[in-house]
């Protein structure tokens, strides 16, 4: 009975493990992100304790409204673990958005992190779509004061419906949640997928494709 009881046990424990292992609870109060440090780990080394200054916990300029003079129309100040190291192994980070009249924030994913966007200013159209096989389009207008839940790893994106500019703030899960752009890994990658392969995918005449990879 005692060997049933360890093995449950040691199987339940190999489950948490898996569940907490994606950005797992930190061992000790902080582990500011050592940027020089050359040791490989998942994520970035620990500066030394003794070493950390209140600067290492500090961000200013969320305030300062992003430059939205660009062909999208937006603007993303991020606040993640390249400008705050205090985030290191905390599993949180945050950003600033800034839409010019009609700016848009491209279909996009973040690999790494589930996003909760609030409306601090403006009107936007957001949406996010399900994974295969049903791939439903979830849509939302949203006013200031707003919030919306996109899910780690979905295709989604964001645009400015209202009368004048608008920004919102975004919480990520993660300290480095990354993201891919969907039109510029597909049509501007280095080297570039094949044509004939895109052209298959996305059932157009190759011709067509390379006018979308030069635009990238």
């Amino acid at each position: 009975m005692a060997n049933h009881i360890l093995v449950i046990a040691s199987l339940l424990a190999i489950a948490c493990a898996m569940v907490t292992a994606f950005e797992p609870s930190p061992l000790q109060d902080f582990c500011v992100a050592d940027p020089t440090s050359s040791a490989r780990v998942n994520g970035l080394a620990c500066l030394d304790s003794k070493s950390v200054q209140a600067n290492h916990f500090f961000f200013s300029g969320l305030h300062i409204p992003g430059n939205t003079s660009n062909p999208l129309g937006s603007a993303v100040k991020p606040v993640f673990v390249g400008q705050l190291p205090g985030l290191n192994t905390l599993g949180i980070s945050m950003a600033r958005i800034d839409y010019a009249p009609w700016g848009l924030v491209p279909p996009h994913t973040h690999p790494r992190a589930t996003e909760i966007l609030t409306v601090l200013g403006g009107k936007l159209f957001v949406g996010f779509v399900t994974s295969n096989p049903e791939n439903r389009l979830i849509t939302k207008v949203l006013e200031k004061g707003d919030v919306f839940l996109f899910p780690i790893g979905l295709v989604h994106f964001q645009r400015n419906v209202g009368h004048g500019s608008a920004f919102s703030i975004s919480s990520l899960s993660s300290q480095n949640p990354g993201v891919v752009l969907v039109a510029n890994a597909l049509f501007g990658s280095t080297p570039s997928i094949p044509n004939d392969i895109l052209a298959k995918a996305f059932q157009l005449d190759n011709s067509v494709v390379e006018k979308l990879q030069a635009q990238f």
